[in-house]
């Protein structure tokens, strides 16, 4: 006879199964950067760090931060921090605050890498923190191997059907990256002049954008929509395009694999969060996801949330041959809580959905 919590062990196991990516369960995250700092500019690196240092030490969710310096190659270091949890840190670095609190070390890194990680066993930290709450993960998560990120920015008003044009018209890049990385997936959308990237990596994720951004069809697209951008951007500008991309990032915070079946079809959906209330939205739309699963009949394959700032946005692969409206409506994709919403919620207009051939 199966117990009460032996029966809530297997829910959880399957539920954590499904949900493969999420930063809402409360976790506390470890962040880990690694910095490749030019040659000489060591101790310009290290003042400009420890003047960030103690501007991050006042964002809520910040617990601790450290500083390593290679003990083999001097122009390598390792910043770890930790976070009372995932959505703090991802408020704060995906904030314009952050993109101009990091700008002074622009100048002295030649490269960074940055790794974030719920932690979800810890030992030797009771006497150190004796009494403390340490929230960790509860099981470890099965994911699909695969990375999800997406892009957002804004066109000029009127420029819309050029834009659509212009991205949906270019010639793919190279999907494979290396031995180990390709590219599974670019889904390409637009609500009015907003326009989402959404991107599948099979390996690095990093190495698959950089590979990408190389590609010369790519820059061509680049340089074709660079006129009807509602910001000013210039690609050769090393500052600029940093600017750009890290204000265009927007992240994946929760996924949802209901079941290994081939791809359905997909739709996004565009969430207006009332301002500061663009996580909690995610949030709410993380647990309708997580319940949804867990129904044998759901029409759903697949649902990934992004989130930043007041943007959320989710990409929902449905069951071949089911009636998209209404596996929509069924789902509660157009429901979500009104009071987080500024707003209604839209679906997207679809402009390009290409798979790798070899994904």
């Amino acid at each position: 006879m199966t117990t009460t919590s032996e029966k809530v062990s297997q829910l959880t196991r399957q539920v954590t199964a499904r949900v493969s990516q999420s930063v809402f369960d409360g976790s506390r995250l470890r962040v880990i950067l690694l910095v490749d700092v030019y040659d000489g500019a060591q101790q310009q690196f290290l003042e400009a760090y420890e003047q960030l240092c103690s501007q991050v030490a006042s964002v809520p969710g910040h617990v601790s931060d450290q500083l390593c310096q290679s003990i083999e190659n001097p122009s390598q270091w390792l910043i770890t921090s930790e976070w009372e949890s995932a959505p703090p840190f991802l408020a704060w670095v995906n904030s314009e605050e952050h993109v101009q609190m990091v700008r002074p070390l622009h100048h002295c890194v030649r490269d960074t890498r940055s790794l974030r990680f719920h932690i979800v066993r810890e030992w030797g930290a009771a006497e150190a923190r004796a009494g403390e709450e340490r929230r960790l993960q509860v099981a470890p998560r099965i994911g699909d191997g695969v990375i999800r990120h997406a892009l957002t920015f804004m066109v000029k008003p009127g420029s819309e059907p050029e834009v659509a044009k212009i991205l949906a018209n270019y010639v793919p890049p190279e999907t494979r990256v290396d031995e180990n990385t390709h590219l599974v997936r670019t889904s390409l959308f637009m609500h009015g002049n907003r326009v989402v990237r959404a991107i599948e990596v099979r390996g690095d994720l990093l190495a698959a954008l950089r590979h990408v951004a190389r590609q010369p069809e790519v820059r061509a697209i680049e340089e074709a929509i660079n006129p009807h951008l509602d910001q000013d951007r210039d690609l050769s500008d090393d500052d600029s395009a940093r600017a750009f991309f890290t204000r265009a990032a927007l992240p994946a915070v929760h996924h949802v694999n209901v079941e290994d079946l081939p791809e359905g079809e997909r739709h996004a959906l565009y969430y207006p969060a009332r301002p500061g209330e663009g996580m909690q939205l995610a949030e709410a739309l993380a647990r309708q996801d997580e319940k949804a699963a867990q129904d044998p009949a759901s029409p759903v394959l697949r649902s990934t949330i992004f989130q930043r700032d007041d943007v959320v946005v989710r990409l929902i692969d449905v069951r071949p041959g089911v009636d998209a409206d209404t596996a929509l409506s069924k789902f509660g994709a157009l429901s979500p809580p009104k009071p987080l919403l500024d707003g209604a919620a839209a679906r997207m207009e679809l402009v390009t959905d290409r798979r790798s051939p070899d994904a």
